[in-house]
């Protein structure tokens, strides 16, 4: 599954960056407790996350330039 960030507008993207918190919340809980099917969900999110946050920044360092 491939996230299209850069489509998306900031408070868009904040959205989706609680929406993935939650989800890595989520894992980690499932995964402590032996209740995990699928480990590598946990890196796409971890992933998703920094992918979001990077592409947030950038519009922020855009909006700061002008």
């Amino acid at each position: 599954m491939k996230l299209e960030v850069r489509g998306m507008t900031p408070q868009e993207m904040l959205t989706k960056l609680d929406e993935l918190y939650q989800e890595q919340f989520n894992l980690r809980f499932q995964a402590s407790t032996r209740q995990l099917a699928n480990t590598n969900r946990l890196r796409q999110v971890r992933r998703e996350i920094a992918q979001v946050k990077t592409v947030l920044r950038e519009v922020e360092q855009q909006a700061e330039a002008q």
